[in-house]
């Protein structure tokens, strides 16, 4: 029986290189809405017939973004890589709104940081939007589980 959801997510500690507490924070909360809802279907059918659920491990290698998927028993089934250079833009852009954010709800009016916050989720759907389409060869997943693992392939991108 198919369980097309993820049960399990970890970012590469390696590929992380520097984070503040407000990251670790969306961090935090983008692996627990994650891991409480979300739709992830690879599209590619495995001899044994296994349909999930996954348990997913997130890193950048040489520039690439590398999921590597695993069956529930921890058994590894494949890794999926991308090119990065798409996801370049959007990720300095969600940076930059997410320095303006966090900036805000420290000293700015409730409108400001309103304003703020709209023009961040809006820069968030739009990579939302371009990673569902980067995976729509390999992996189908829902809206709300593109915007949770761009969050996270973001934290991986983070310099000091």
């Amino acid at each position: 029986m198919a369980d097309p959801r993820i049960i399990d997510v970890s970012l590469d500690e390696r590929t992380i290189l520097w984070r503040n507490a407000d990251i670790e924070q969306e961090r935090r909360i983008a692996i627990f809405d994650l891991l409480e809802g979300n739709f992830f279907k690879p599209l590619r059918e495995h001899p044994d017939g296994y349909a999930g659920p996954y348990k997913l491990t997130i890193s950048v290698e040489e520039g690439r973004l590398a999921l590597a998927m695993a069956r529930e028993d921890g058994s590894s089934l494949e890794t999926l890589v991308l090119a990065m250079g798409r996801f370049q833009r959007p990720i300095k852009s969600y940076f930059a709104i997410c320095d303006s954010y966090y900036q805000a709800i420290r000293s700015a009016t409730a409108d400001h940081i309103e304003t703020v916050d709209m023009a961040r989720r809006a820069v968030h759907n739009e990579a939302a939007e371009l990673l569902q389409e980067r995976l729509a060869r390999n992996i189908e997943v829902d809206f709300d589980t593109a915007r949770r693992l761009f969050t996270l392939i973001c934290v991986l991108h983070i310099k000091s």
